[in-house]
């Protein structure tokens, strides 16, 4: 049969159009029906999406299909996350007229009107809005209810966000303190968490809190040096400082300072009174000069190292050689005259823990830094769990590390010895490509998350929800407990709501995006204009949110009977980054804010896309196959299945265009199974037609199974691979009743329509149908269908062919005559006794049972030995294993019925018999007969 060629480009396009002509996405409320809320995290406008953002989008759009045919009335929004910097850092590249963008803008087709546009931040959310819809969302066929579409930066969803700050506010979970915050001298403040929303580099980055102690030269000049261990002051030997650095003077209060250029830059904006006063000097000119050491009246000298970096601290680095690999090998390369000074007792180690970790590593120069971390990490670790303060450290002696805590910085600060500086773990780069710094805000609000009553009611709701993976599930309780007071509002050239309480300020994007999801109930009635954003205010959000007052107008009314109806959220879905970040927070506002009744039931959190460096994409970093261009070569369908089937949705997966083209071609390969299957027309056969149904009976319910634990993955392989083998093998065997397939097809294009919808509505079409299937009911499982006794009969037949195909590959031989002996009674009776024991089994006991039979005591010996056969085939017997066993089918007439079948695949003459009653056995093959495992003799 000559096979056809799947035109997905067009059997996409025509279905989308229908699909969204006849609106079958739009959610309405249907009282007495239940309904299933499903949403993804919705995406930050900065610029064109990737195949990387789909992977997640997908999932919803699956899981929304199967919830629909499952009998649900569905409501799938989606909206975007226009809030923060991102689409004014693109407006900005825009503006200087960047080369990529530029590039980028013109290879998508974009006017230079329509550049020029760009340049203003609300438009690049309005160009990119349209552009998601259209280009993504809607290419892909995903059943989004585009009435409800909406972005944070519009005024009826910052009315929203306004009430919800009044009402955290209410319950007292807003509070203002001092901050440190990132702050982009380009674009002001700016959020650094794993979800990269603001930045470009450095979504891990740490605010490490360092003490920056005072080392005051003769002339009363201080050489500050940053620490994240205080305590050691008290082992001071030296100050290192680099001989090529150029140190800037600054004004500190009424202190002069000598630090790095880099530092200075950070200084100003985290002290008070900073002022620099355009002096520089070398390094190499401190050489000999004495520095006092603060609590102790210790003058130690400053010393050259190449190791102090302009980038980290102050440049300048004070040394501790007896307990820092790096200053014992600067000090050892130095050569200069001077005891390092033990001041922690440390398990396992001498006088001089530096030297001798070193020693052990083998470390020997300053540029050896991979060791040289490797031994710092170690010393520290061990300080850290079993180091105690000696005399040297007067007051403090006889402390733990582990004790000591903040106490010795503490009481520096107190003394004016130290002050305290703020830095990055690694380097934070914006998304405009400045350098992210730490800044000091004096009154910063923050949302109150360390409210313990909060805390425990959030913990205590998430143990009710159905999250996935399990493993998150577990890990919550500890992140929502970890979760601290989180700085709610930034100022600068943000997009996003005004803060009631503070003029002029922005809520930063991830603290207007955790109630967001029931605002798409509301969203509906905005967009369709039956209520302006003005008329949105206080009293109207605690009416339809809370159920307080009266309804103003009837529309009020309405949209509370819709909320009522629609919330909670059952699955918000989102990428492996929101699990510390996102997550936990729409758990908590919704735990503060709205009813009991409202709070959400689901989470599924899914992982990334990767390149082959086995990195996240992202739009940022670049790198990613655009989806126009994806789509194209590969087709709708191709992709969604790659993204189901291609790893379970928690772990990562490599984008690999080869394996992407595989499944392009099991899309095509499907297809024509289908043409074939339709066009079916053979003879009944029993036997076969009752295992087909019966195996589709089986998949279905593991189907079922799979798709309501949001296993995708294992679901897929049964739809896609597995049903088309089972086809195929029906075919083979010479199955095509016409009645049976046609039932079963029907069938299997409904369990595919979740997965791939265009591919399902285009052979639905073909099989006479009428509708969509989209709108079919998903196939539901028929005990009543389930013929074990075929299922077992034709895995024999398939384990025979298997097993003389083994044969025939180790012998070379070309058969002419093959004889199959099937096991004898005995035999299965001793199966079914062994294997129907859940516990062990006494062989003794078992022995002396059987031995009560006749026909059993003639066989003593044999009897023995195969119970001992057996007894090792249950250890290793899956619990399935056991089940066929004991169903007990009639192999030899099972056979005999599949002899045609047999001679066919082999061009051989198949003779079976019971292997006690055979009448040719020349080399006595059939003693080794075992149920549902014949002996095999091949002439």
């Amino acid at each position: 049969m000559t096979k056809n060629v799947y035109d997905y480009e067009n059997v996409e396009l025509k279905w989308q159009k229908q699909w969204f002509n006849q609106k079958i996405y739009e959610a309405k409320r249907k009282v007495g029906k239940d309904k299933f809320f499903i949403h993804f995290a919705y995406p930050g406008v900065s610029g064109y999406l990737h195949v990387g953002h789909m992977r997640g989008f997908t999932y919803c759009d699956i899981i929304a299909r199967y919830k629909r045919m499952r009998g649900y009335n569905i409501l799938f929004p989606a909206g975007f996350h226009a809030s923060g910097i991102p689409s004014v850092g693109f407006a900005k590249k825009v503006e200087r007229r960047d080369p990529d963008t530029l590039r980028t803008l013109k290879e998508n087709g974009c006017s230079d009107e329509l550049i020029e546009k760009l340049k203003d931040p609300v438009e690049v959310v309005n160009y990119f809005s349209r552009v998601y819809v259209n280009e993504y969302w809607k290419r892909f066929g995903f059943l989004i209810d585009y009435t409800r579409i909406m972005s944070t930066i519009s005024e009826g969803y910052k009315r929203f966000i306004h009430w919800q700050f009044l009402k955290l506010n209410e319950h007292s979970l807003l509070t203002q303190k001092e901050h440190f915050a990132p702050y982009c001298p380009n674009c002001g403040p700016v959020a650094v968490d794993k979800s990269e929303t603001d930045i470009s580099k450095g979504g891990n980055a740490e605010i490490l809190d360092f003490t920056v102690i005072k080392f005051k030269l003769k002339d009363g000049t201080v050489l500050p040096a940053a620490t994240l261990r205080p305590e050691t002051v008290f082992g001071v030997t030296n100050i290192w400082v680099h001989p090529d650095i150029e140190y800037e003077k600054i004004k500190v209060g009424n202190e002069i300072w000598l630090c790095s250029h880099e530092c200075v830059t950070k200084l100003l904006y985290q002290l008070e009174n900073v002022e620099p006063l355009q002096e520089k000097v070398k390094g190499s000119r401190f050489v000999g000069k004495d520095c006092r050491v603060p609590l102790t009246s210790r003058d130690v000298p400053v010393l050259l190292s190449i190791f102090p970096d302009p980038s980290i601290g102050t440049g300048i680095v004070m040394s501790v050689p007896a307990h820092a690999p790096y200053d014992w090998i600067a000090l050892v390369e130095s050569d200069v005259n001077i005891k390092p000074i033990q001041i922690i007792e440390v398990k396992g180690f001498g006088t001089n823990p530096a030297k001798e970790v070193c020693e052990q590593l083998g470390v020997k120069s300053q540029t050896e830094t991979d060791k040289l971390d490797e031994a710092t990490e170690f010393l520290y670790k061990k300080e850290f769990h079993t180091g105690v303060l000696n005399d040297f450290c007067g007051q403090y002696a006889g402390l733990r590390i582990a004790e000591i805590k903040d106490t010795v910085k503490n009481h520096l600060i107190e003394c004016k010895e130290a002050t305290a500086m703020r830095e990055f773990s690694e380097e934070v780069i914006c998304r405009c490509g400045e350098k992210v710094v730490i800044k000091r805000i004096p009154d910063q609000w923050f949302i109150k998350y360390s409210d313990q009553k909060l805390t425990d009611a959030s913990k205590k709701h998430a143990a009710t929800m159905k999250i996935v993976p399990e493993e998150y599930k577990e890990e919550l309780p500890r992140v929502l407990e970890w979760f601290d007071d989180r700085a709610c509002i930034r100022k600068g050239s943000w997009l996003g709501t005004e803060f009631p309480f503070k003029k002029g300020w922005i809520i930063e994007p991830i603290s207007d995006s955790t109630l967001y999801p029931v605002y798409y109930i509301v969203s509906k009635y905005v967009n369709e204009w039956l209520i302006k954003p003005e008329e949105m205010d206080e009293a109207f959000f605690d009416y339809i949110f809370l159920g307080k007052g009266e309804a103003k107008q009837e529309i009020w009314k309405e949209i509370q009977k819709d909320i009522d109806y629609w919330y909670p959220v059952d699955i918000n879905l989102g990428g492996k980054e929101h699990k510390t970040v996102h997550f936990p927070v729409f758990i908590m506002n919704h735990v503060a804010v709205l009813p009991k009744k409202f709070w959400p039931r689901g989470i599924f959190a899914h992982w990334w896309v990767t390149q082959k460096e086995m990195e996240k994409i992202s739009k940022s970093k670049g790198g990613a196959e655009p989806i126009p261009i994806a789509t194209k070569l590969y087709g709708v369908d191709t992709m969604r299945l790659y993204y189901a089937h291609i790893g379970s949705p928690f772990v990562d997966v490599e984008w690999d265009p080869v394996v992407v083209e595989v499944y392009k071609n099991r899309i095509n390969q499907l297809w024509n199974l289908a043409i074939e299957l339709i066009d079916a027309d053979e003879e009944t056969q029993h036997n076969l037609d009752r295992w087909l149904r019966s195996s589709f009976m089986r998949r279905i319910k593991n189907i079922s199974s799979f798709m309501d634990s949001y296993n995708l993955r294992d679901a897929a392989n049964e739809i896609f691979f597995e049903i088309p083998n089972d086809f195929r093998w029906y075919k083979r065997r010479g199955g095509g009743n016409k009645e049976v397939v046609d039932v079963l097809l029907q069938c299997w294009i409904r369990l595919i329509a979740p997965f791939t919808p265009h591919l399902a509505e285009e052979l639905w079409e073909m099989i006479g149908k009428k509708g969509f299937v989209s709108l079919e009911s998903y196939p539901e499982y028929s005990p009543e269908e389930v013929s074990i006794e075929s299922e077992v009969g034709e895995q024999l037949v398939k384990d025979v062919i298997g097993d003389i195909k083994e044969i025939l590959k180790v012998t070379k031989k070309t058969p002419k005559k093959i004889y199959l002996y099937t096991a004898p009674r005995w035999k299965y009776i001793i199966y079914k006794k062994i294997l129907g024991k859940k516990d062990a089994v006494d062989v003794k006991t078992l022995m002396k049972e059987l031995m009560q039979n006749e026909e059993m005591r003639k066989k003593g010996k044999e009897v023995s030995k195969f119970i001992g056969e057996v007894m090792k085939e249950k250890k290793i017997f899956s619990p399935s294993d056991c089940e066929r066993y004991k169903v007990g089918i009639d192999e030899k007439s099972y056979l005999t019925d599949a002899a045609v079948f047999l001679q066919k695949e082999f061009d051989a003459t198949f003779v079976i018999q019971d292997a006690e009653e055979c009448t040719y056995d020349p080399v006595n093959k059939s003693r080794f007969a075992k149920p549902l495992k014949p002996a095999i003799y091949i002439e």
